[in-house]
C-alpha cells in the first residue's frame, strides 16, 4: 500500500470518528424498532435477537471501546479472553438492570461509556506507564467497563416499559443478538488491523488511531454530560 492510499485510509478513520461523535445523541433506536418494542407482547425471541445484533453493529460507543481493547492483541486466545470478559460484564448488568428495574441515569452511563473509550486509547498509548509508572489490570478494567456498557444497554430497553410476559426469553435473545453483532463487527475490525500490522506505517497508524479514540471518547463524554445538565 503506498503513502497516498495510507493517507486516504487515515482520513477515512478521522471522518468516521467525527461522524460517531457528531451523532452521539442519535445513538439509540430507530422508528421501526421503537414501534415494535412499544407494542410487543409475549415471547419474541428472534425479533429481539435481531434488534440486539443491530444495536451492537450500530453502537459506535461500544465498538470504539472494543476496537481499543483488541488493538494490540495478537493472539486469538487473548482476543477471545478479553471479549469474554466484556461479554460477562455487560450480560450481567443488562439482565440484572432490566429484570430488577434498576433505574440508572442514561446520560451518566453513556458518559462513563465515553470514558471507557478515553481510558482504552490512553492505555494503548502507554499513558499509565508514562504518567504513573504502572499498568492497571487490563482484564479487570475491561470487565468493569463491561458492567457499565451493560447498564447502557439496559437503560435503552427500559425506555419502552417491556411487558413481563416473555421478558426473560426476550432479554436472552437480545443479549445473544448483541454477541452476534459484536463478533461480526470485531471480525471486520480485526481484519483491518491485522492487514495494517504488516505495513511500515503501522506505528504511526496506531498512535493516530488511539489518539482519535481518546478524542472521540472525550466528545462522547461532553455530549452526554451536556445532556445530563440540560435535562
Amino acid at each position: 500500500m503506498n503513502n497516498k492510499a495510507i493517507n486516504i485510509c487515515l482520513k477515512i478513520i478521522v471522518a468516521l470518528l467525527a461522524l460517531v461523535s457528531a451523532n452521539a445523541f442519535a445513538h439509540g433506536v430507530d422508528d421501526s424498532t421503537r414501534s415494535f418494542l412499544e407494542n410487543n407482547t409475549g415471547v419474541q425471541f428472534i425479533p429481539f435477537l435481531y434488534i440486539g445484533a443491530k444495536h451492537m453493529v450500530t453502537g459506535y460507543d461500544h465498538l470504539l471501546f472494543l476496537a481499543g481493547v483488541i488493538f494490540f492483541l495478537y493472539k486469538s486466545k487473548d482476543v477471545l479472553l478479553y471479549v469474554t470478559m466484556f461479554t460477562i460484564g455487560h450480560s450481567i448488568t443488562l439482565l440484572y438492570g432490566v429484570l430488577n428495574d434498576i433505574n440508572v441515569n442514561a446520560y451518566l452511563i453513556d458518559a462513563i461509556i465515553g470514558l471507557s473509550v478515553v481510558y482504552k486509547g490512553f492505555d494503548n498509548l502507554g499513558g499509565f506507564k508514562r504518567l504513573f509508572g504502572r499498568q492497571p489490570n487490563t482484564q479487570l478494567a475491561v470487565l468493569i467497563f463491561g458492567l457499565f456498557h451493560g447498564f447502557g444497554l439496559a437503560t435503552k430497553l427500559q425506555e419502552f416499559q417491556l411487558p413481563e410476559d416473555g421478558l426473560l426469553s426476550n432479554l436472552i435473545g437480545f443479549n445473544i443478538g448483541v454477541e452476534i453483532g459484536q463478533f461480526a463487527a470485531l471480525g471486520i475490525i480485526l481484519l483491518l488491523i491485522n492487514a495494517w500490522r504488516k505495513l511500515p506505517s503501522y506505528e504511526r497508524f496506531s498512535v493516530t488511531t488511539n489518539t482519535l479514540l481518546m478524542s472521540a471518547g472525550f466528545m462522547l463524554m461532553g455530549f452526554q454530560l451536556t445532556g445530563y445538565f440540560l435535562n
